[in-house]
Parts: C-alpha cells; structure tokens; sequence
C-alpha cells in the first residue's frame, strides 16, 4: 500500500506542480523544490482528500512541507480510516 500512496501522491503533486513525476522526490520541498505556493497546498490536499477519502486538517496543511511527510500524513489518516471500519 506504501508504494501505491506514494506514487498517487507524487502523480498529484506533478498534476498541481506542472513538474515531471520523475522530477519530484519523497526529499522534495514543496515550498523549496517544487514551486507550492499556498493555493497550489490546497489543492494539493484537496486532489489528496478526494483520492483517499481521508480529511486533511486544515491547519495541518502548512505544516506539510516535503512529498514524505505528505505521504506518512495519508498512511496515518487511511490507518485511523482502516481501524474505525473494523471497530
């Protein structure tokens, strides 16, 4: 599953970015490398949130800066997901 969520996310990231997937990294910088400005996170999110059916707080969005913690974010959130269907 962790491979698949990475690349979904990079595939996100490169469709906001205008980047190439091969361009972006799990060590890439969305701010830094990758040209993000704060309506491109949001969109971002957004793509992410309708892809996984997860919710991203709003207030964490600043704070994800690189394609990794973007990626543990979602692992996280379709984990909590995963538990509450089998409770």
């Amino acid at each position: 599953m962790a491979d698949n969520v990475q690349k979904e996310i990079i595939s996100i990231v490169s469709d906001v970015t205008g980047f190439e997937p091969e361009e972006i990294s799990l060590e890439s910088n969305f701010y830094d490398d990758l040209e993000v400005d704060s309506i491109k996170a949001i969109e971002i999110a957004v793509a992410i949130e309708k892809r996984f059916k997860v919710t991203v707080r709003d207030e964490e969005i600043p704070n994800i800066t690189t394609v990794k913690q973007a990626v543990d974010i979602v692992e996280k959130l379709l984990e909590e997901k995963d538990e509450h269907v089998q409770a």
